[in-house]
């Protein structure tokens, strides 16, 4: 039977882009289904920051960041914690990955046109010791344009392909089948949804009004992962962290859905790693929601207080920007779904970032005169907007009258106010010292030590009642589903492996449905900026070998 491509990629996200790119690059014929919207194309990659993982740059040299790829190794092995037979796939692509990060990675971008922000972003940071989860030194480079500057070269690459006749986008087609001939996989059959106006992000109809198959020597599967199927995230719930929250925000659109997974995993490939995911536990929700369950993440800087449920702090160092997976665990066995951040209006106006292109419209819109004034006392305009508008936010000039207005905002009178004021005040007396013992002071300013967050990311210590500096602040904290760090066991070419370990003729996986690659570079935990990282370096290497393997 004639083949209708050389090759189908499943999913045009950001993978999926580099994957169909690196095909025509090679002169193959390609077809992308992707179940939405034109609109959406490029998938969430579009909604992220645009943080890219790199190691030993130019950007990191300038503001003295001494870096190499045998500390980012240590680091990265540190934080994955691999401990389980079936990492072995999953450790060698990050050996590769961070080899990637430390080598060409910043170039090849540079080459297609991606630009950095020059200051460096130091995410998490782990507070563990040398050996430890996180990262030694700053290591987070966001994208000049963010998200959407980091899928503008992928869309060009895959539009133009598109004019040559080497690539067919089709949306609006949703894969529910593999096709396999003789042993190997030949393509992929599903139905035709309905035409749908929907926005970007927005859930769009699931009515089928037909059906197709397509032929291909080959398949790459790039379909993303599970977040915003809140059943999956439940049944893949980790033990460790005890039962899964009653309610949770999604942190990425309604199509981040996972079925493909159960597809290929039908056909016989083997999915690993399903209770590693990256959840984040500083979610708000998103006053104007584009897609269900809407939430953003809050990107703090290390001076909040956080306090769980009932108004007792995290023990260290549990403190924002160190360990958000060791958080989320303490979070979610504390049997409360939510915690809080205390704070005062100074600490808002120079530590809260939140993720997202449509929420750093600065850095999106690539505006130097409006990214400069991150540097003045008062918080971005975003951020002043969503604190405007979203009712997790609430203040107070007393600890007492926070904590009224904290319990008002859930129902349940779990804040003590005379324990909040004590809180409050057992960490003034250790800023008033000068010196003091707590902690969590000591990592702000070594933290203050780093350049880039003593100019826009961290506040100088100081009272939190301080009048100067108030009134008082608290944000409610949800959890916020976002990544799936587990999915299909890929060996370094990419290509799928079936439950006995062998590669499956015909069928490749990258990004998010491959656990970035291997079924899990990340293991249990990421450094964060690997994200998207992991979706070009998995989409790369997938389309350069399914291009080499076909005929």
């Amino acid at each position: 039977m004639p083949y209708d491509a050389d090759v189908v990629v499943v999913g045009a996200g950001l993978a999926g882009l580099a994957a169909a790119a690196e095909l025509a690059d090679a002169g193959r014929r390609v077809i992308v289904v992707e179940q939405e919207p034109e609109r959406s194309l490029g998938g969430q990659a579009f909604w992220s920051l645009g943080g890219l993982f790199l190691v030993d740059t130019p950007e990191q040299r300038r503001l003295g960041v001494k870096d190499s790829y045998e500390l980012a190794l240590s680091d990265w092995m540190n934080t994955a914690g691999f401990d389980r037979e079936e990492d072995r796939w999953p450790r060698r692509w990050a050996e590769a990955y961070v080899a990637f990060a430390a080598g060409e990675k910043r170039s090849w971008l540079n080459e297609l046109g991606v630009r950095l922000f020059p200051l460096v972003q130091w995410a998490e940071r782990g507070c563990r010791g040398p050996s430890g989860p996180g990262n030694s030194v700053p290591r987070f480079h966001i994208a000049w344009g963010t998200g959407p500057g980091v899928l503008e070269p992928f869309v060009r690459r895959v539009r133009a392909a598109e004019e040559g006749g080497l690539v067919s986008l089709r949306f609006r087609h949703r894969v529910t089948e593999l096709l396999r001939e003789d042993g190997a996989f030949c393509g992929v059959a599903g139905e035709v949804l309905e035409p749908d106006p929907a926005e970007r992000g927005a859930p769009s109809s699931r009515r089928v009004v037909g059906e197709f198959e397509l032929r291909a020597q080959a398949v790459v599967v790039a379909s993303g992962g599970i977040g915003a199927n809140h059943e999956l995230v439940r049944r893949n719930w980790p033990a460790r962290y005890g039962e899964p929250p009653r309610e949770m925000l999604s942190g990425v659109p309604d199509h981040v859905d996972g079925l493909m997974l159960g597809i290929v995993r039908e056909a016989g490939g083997n999915v690993i790693g399903e209770d590693r995911m990256w959840n984040y536990p500083e979610g708000v929700a998103n006053h104007s929601p584009v897609w269900s369950r809407h939430g953003i993440r809050i990107l703090p800087g290390p001076s909040s207080l956080w306090l769980d449920a009932t108004g007792e702090p995290l023990p260290f160092p549990l403190i924002p920007g160190a360990d958000a997976l060791g958080a989320l665990e303490y979070i979610a066995r504390s049997g409360h779904g939510y915690s809080w951040f205390v704070l005062n209006r100074r600490i808002l106006g120079k530590e809260f970032a939140l993720s997202g292109s449509e929420q750093n419209p600065d850095l999106t819109g690539r505006s130097w005169p409006s990214v400069l004034r991150r540097a003045l006392p008062a918080a971005p305009a975003p951020v002043e907007e969503f604190a405007r508008r979203s009712p997790e936010f609430v203040e107070a000039r007393a600890p007492e009258e926070l904590a009224r207005k904290m319990n008002a905002l859930t129902g349940r009178p779990l804040v003590d106010p005379a324990r909040l004021r004590e809180v409050i005040e057992a960490r003034d007396r250790q800023v008033a010292s000068g010196l003091g013992k707590d902690p969590q002071l000591a990592a702000i300013r070594s933290a203050r030590r780093f350049v880039g967050d003593r100019l826009i990311r961290v506040a100088k210590p100081h009272r939190l009642m301080d009048p100067a500096a108030g009134p008082l602040v608290a944000v409610r904290l949800s959890i916020l589903t976002r990544k799936t760090l587990g999915g299909l066991e890929t060996d370094l070419s990419a290509r799928v492996l079936g439950r006995n370990g062998e590669p499956m003729a015909g069928l490749y996986a990258a990004g998010e449905a491959s656990g970035f690659g291997g079924g899990g570079m990340h293991g249990y935990r990421a450094l964060e900026g690997t994200f998207l990282g992991g979706c070009l370096f998995s989409g790369r290497v997938a389309g350069r070998a399914a291009a080499a393997g076909v005929g």
